[in-house]
């Protein structure tokens, strides 16, 4: 394989700063979003429902943009990152691979996870391409910034339905990650059935390099 490209929330990313930022500024305990946000994601759903259930009617962006106003917008650390994240990276650059991280995320996290200067060659964000996964402009967006051919590039992602299935569909190949509650609650799915290889940790990638 000459590139892997990575999925962020729940990929190289814990999402618990996430959630509990949301919880904090809605005044509900952050074990009742999060379990939420479980019930939601086994119902099939988007978690932004969880969101709704503790707020109907809200207006996501209008909630975002009262966030950062009040100081408490996107925040992004070391210790967010899955500990395995930046050595395995850096293994895989090692190898000669080219190394992209392409998500569902906003353009802000798309200039905090530049910031963290992890081993990577490109960082791209649906919030900057104006599109989003599963829809095929995402991975033709994909495709280019990997600069390689769609069988020696691999998309790397825990959601089954939104990386799995469209990686393949654009002809990519695809490594599902089981970790995150899309990885674990979805990998028996014939979504995840699609992937290339099934991982549960990013060290085990190093291999198929040479694949």
């Amino acid at each position: 394989m000459e590139t892997f490209v990575f999925d962020v929330g729940s990929t190289l990313i814990r999402e618990d700063r996430h959630w509990a930022a949301w919880a904090d500024w809605f005044g509900v305990p952050r074990h009742t979003l999060s379990a939420l946000v479980g019930a939601v994601v086994a119902q099939g759903r988007a978690d932004t429902d969880a969101l709704r259930l503790v707020k109907p009617g809200m207006d996501l962006a209008a909630e975002w943009r009262a966030r950062e106003a009040a100081g408490h917008g996107e925040r992004l650390d070391e210790a967010d990152l899955y500990p395995d994240v930046r050595t395995a990276l850096g293994r895989l650059r090692g190898t000669g691979a080219r190394i992209v991280v392409a998500g569902n995320q906003t353009v802000r996290m798309g200039e905090l996870l530049r910031t963290l200067e992890l081993p990577v060659d490109a960082v791209g964000t649906s919030g900057g391409w104006g599109v989003a996964k599963p829809e095929a402009g995402f991975f033709h967006r994909v495709r280019e910034l990997a600069g390689s051919a769609p069988d020696r590039t691999v998309y790397v992602g825990d959601h089954p339905a939104l990386d799995i299935r469209p990686a393949k569909a654009a002809g990519l190949r695809a490594a599902h990650i089981r970790r995150g509650p899309w990885g674990h609650l979805w990998s028996g799915t014939p979504d995840a059935a699609l992937a290339d290889w099934r991982i549960d940790a990013l060290d085990e990638l190093i291999g198929t390099a040479a694949g």
